[in-house]
């Protein structure tokens, strides 16, 4: 085999191994149905794939996903991308912080993962065709203004406790949910505890459990006495 016939061997696999004709001709399907409702999507060949939507199209999307054989309803929840205030606290100053010294020249920045996001705040789910053996995870969009988006229970109804959960620990209201009533937290309780910018007090006066001291190396010390 030439040097030649080896190159295009290898670029033809490399090809093949890029292309899931599977989850590229569910996103085709999703966007007959959605439109321009889709945002972003984002495939990783074999493995997954994710779309991020528009707010307004949240319910259509589950309704046409539902309808594509997306039946059963795996999870629902949110996400902070604001980098916290706190760092990691007694554990580790590496993480941002919100406001950076001012002889800093670059902005904090928000990454917002697969499929990306231009908000601090999205809401975000996943469902399985389990017949087919497909899922997808999608991702919405919210206001920092407006944290609200239209709740799933008439599409998905094991939607329920998980919005319930959302709306206690970040405070999103999912619009015409029955009952958001907490979960976990007294109903007295102040703040929502998944936000960044809430401070966890308990690892302020107690140390993290986690914390452990790095011991050096054997020899580390005998090296360090020499110098």
């Amino acid at each position: 085999m030439s040097d030649e016939t080896a190159v295009d061997t290898v670029d033809e696999a490399d090809v093949v191994a890029e292309t899931d004709e599977v989850r590229e001709a569910t996103l085709a399907s999703l966007t007959d149905e959605v439109g321009d409702g889709i945002v972003e999507s984002h495939i990783r060949p074999n493995d997954d794939i994710w779309v991020r939507v528009s707010r307004d199209a949240w319910v259509d999307t589950g309704m046409a996903l539902k309808s594509m054989g997306f039946g059963y309803f795996s999870f629902l929840s949110a996400i902070d991308w604001m980098p916290s205030p706190f760092g990691r606290d007694m554990d580790s100053q590496v993480d941002l912080t919100l406001n950076p010294p001012e002889d800093e020249d670059d902005d904090v920045v928000m990454e917002t993962g697969v499929a990306g996001g231009d908000t601090r705040f999205q809401v975000f789910a996943r469902v399985n065709d389990i017949v087919n053996n497909r899922a997808i995870t999608l991702k919405a969009d919210l206001p920092d203004d407006d944290l609200s988006i239209a709740t799933w229970i008439p599409v998905y109804s094991g939607a329920n406790w998980h919005e319930r959960e959302a709306a206690e620990m970040f405070g999103i209201d999912f619009v015409g949910h029955p009952n958001l009533r907490n979960l976990y937290l007294p109903g007295a309780f102040e703040g929502n505890p998944m936000r960044k910018d809430f401070a966890l007090l308990s690892r302020r006066i107690k140390p993290w459990p986690g914390i452990v001291d790095v011991e050096p190396m054997p020899g580390e010390d005998e090296e360090g006495e020499d110098a």
